[in-house]
C-alpha cells in the first residue's frame, strides 16, 4: 500500500493521520532543547536565563515569520510552502551539534524557528479551506495532537540520546528524523483543492488593516501571546527545578518527565467535542483555570505531585489552544492564512517573552516567582477573552 493511500482520507482532503503527522514534525525540534538545558548550561557557561534563550530564539523566529508565510502560501501555494519548511528545517538542526560557543546555538536555532511558520501556518490555513463545521474543529484538535506528541518526543529524544552519548549527538538523530518526515508529507499530502492563488499584494495589506482592527482576531491573539508565554516559561525553568536538589534528575529523568504531554495527546482529540458543547469562550476559561490549579501543584516539594501538576498545567494549555485556533478558524471568512499568521505571531511573540521574563524571575525568585509570572499571564489571558469574546459564539 503507498504512502498516498494510507494517508489520503476521501477524495482530495487530507486525513487526520497527515494532518497529525505535519503537527508533529513542526514540533519535533521546537521545544527539544528543553531537557538538556542542564548540559547546555554546563557546556558553554552559561547562565539559566542564558540557557533559556535557547529555547526563546527559536520562537522568536517564528513570531517574525508567521504573518509572512501566510501571504507566501497565498501566492505559491499551501503545499509548495509547507513541504519546502519542512525540508528546511533539516540544515539548521544537522549543524546544531557543530556549535563552538552559545551565540551560534543560539543563531541555529532561531533558524530553526525561520522554518515552523510555513507548516503551522499554512496547515491552519489549509484546514480553514478543506474542512467545514464539526469537521473543522475535529481537524483542529487532530492538528493539535500531532503537534503535542511532537513536543514531547523531541524532548524525550534529545534527553535520552543527551544522556547516553551527549546533546550533541541528540540533533544528529532530530536531523534524521526531520528529514525522513519530509519526505512523508510531500508524499502524502494531497494538493489543494479549495485554494485559490492571490497575488494581490495591495489586497494584502488592506486585509492586513482589517484584521488588525478585528476585536476577536485581537483578542485571540493576546490570549494566544500568553497561552505560549505560559507553556514556555513553565516547562523551560521546571528543568532548572528538578534538576537542582531535593530533586536532582538527569537529562534522561527530565525527559521521561515530559510524558505529561502524552496526557495532552490523549485529551486533546477530544476537544473539538468539547469545544462544541461548551462554545469557545467557556472552554478556554475552564482549560486557563485548569492549567492554573495543576502549575500551583508544581510548588509542593514532592516529585510526583510536580509531575501531576505539569500533567494538568499542560493539558490546560493544549486544550485553550484547540479553543483559541478554532475561534480564529470559526470568525475569519477571508485573509484566513494571514489571520492564523497574525495570532501564530503573537503565539510566539508570548513564547519568547515566557523564556525571559519567567527566567528573570526564576533566577531572583527561583521557581515560586516564575510560577507568579505565569499564572498572572493565564489570569490576564482570562480577563481579555471575557471581555471580547462575550457572548460565546456558536461552535465552529
Amino acid at each position: 500500500m503507498t504512502l498516498r493511500r494510507r494517508f489520503l482520507g476521501d477524495g482530495m482532503q487530507a486525513s487526520r493521520s497527515v494532518v497529525w503527522t505535519i503537527g508533529f514534525f513542526a514540533f519535533l525540534n521546537v521545544y527539544s532543547i528543553q531537557a538538556v538545558l542542564p548540559m547546555v548550561m554546563a557546556d558553554f557557561h552559561a547562565s539559566p536565563l542564558q540557557a533559556g534563550l535557547a529555547v526563546g530564539a527559536t520562537v522568536l523566529g517564528i513570531s517574525i515569520v508567521s504573518p509572512f508565510m501566510g501571504m507566501l502560501s497565498d501566492a505559491a501555494g499551501r503545499k509548495n510552502v509547507l513541504c519546502t519548511c519542512l525540508f528546511a528545517m533539516t540544515l539548521p538542526t544537522a549543524l546544531i551539534p557543530f556549535s563552538q560557543s552559545l551565540g551560534t546555538l543560539l543563531a541555529l536555532r532561531f533558524l530553526q524557528g525561520l522554518a515552523v511558520p510555513g507548516i503551522v501556518v499554512v496547515l491552519i490555513a489549509y484546514l480553514s479551506e478543506e474542512f467545514r463545521g464539526a469537521g473543522l474543529a475535529r481537524m483542529t484538535a487532530t492538528y493539535v495532537g500531532g503537534t503535542v506528541m511532537g513536543g514531547f518526543s523531541g524532548r524525550f529524544i534529545t534527553g535520552h540520546v543527551g544522556e547516553l552519548w551527549g546533546w550533541r549527538t541528540a540533533f544528529v538523530v532530530l536531523a534524521l528524523l526531520n528529514l525522513a518526515g519530509a519526505v512523508l508529507v510531500w508524499r502524502a499530502l494531497p494538493a489543494s483543492r479549495q485554494f485559490v492563488a492571490s497575488h494581490n499584494f495591495r489586497g494584502s495589506l488592506q486585509t492586513l488593516w482589517q484584521h488588525l482592527h478585528h476585536q476577536r482576531l485581537m483578542a485571540a491573539c493576546a490570549v494566544g501571546f500568553c497561552v505560549l508565554f505560559s507553556l514556555t516559561g513553565a516547562f523551560t525553568y521546571v528543568n532548572l527545578h528538578l534538576a537542582a536538589p531535593p530533586f536532582g534528575l538527569g537529562s534522561a529523568g527530565l525527559a521521561n518527565v515530559f510524558a505529561v504531554y502524552l496526557v495532552g495527546v490523549l485529551v486533546t482529540p477530544l476537544a473539538g467535542r468539547s469545544i462544541e458543547r461548551l462554545g469557545f469562550l467557556r472552554a478556554l476559561l475552564w482549560a486557563l483555570a485548569l492549567s492554573a490549579t495543576g502549575l500551583l501543584l508544581t510548588l509542593l516539594p514532592s516529585l510526583p505531585l510536580v509531575v501531576a501538576g505539569l500533567a494538568v498545567c499542560s493539558t490546560g494549555v493544549f486544550l485553550c489552544q484547540s479553543a483559541t485556533i478554532g475561534s480564529i478558524a470559526g470568525s475569519i471568512t477571508e485573509g484566513r492564512s494571514l489571520a492564523t499568521g497574525l495570532y501564530y505571531m503573537s503565539y510566539y511573540a508570548g513564547g519568547a517573552a515566557g523564556t525571559g521574563i519567567a527566567g528573570w524571575a526564576f533566577e531572583g525568585w527561583g521557581w515560586g516567582g516564575a510560577v507568579l509570572t505565569i499564572v498572572l499571564a493565564q489570569a490576564l489571558a482570562a480577563a481579555i477573552a471575557a471581555q471580547v469574546w462575550r457572548p460565546a459564539p456558536a461552535a465552529a
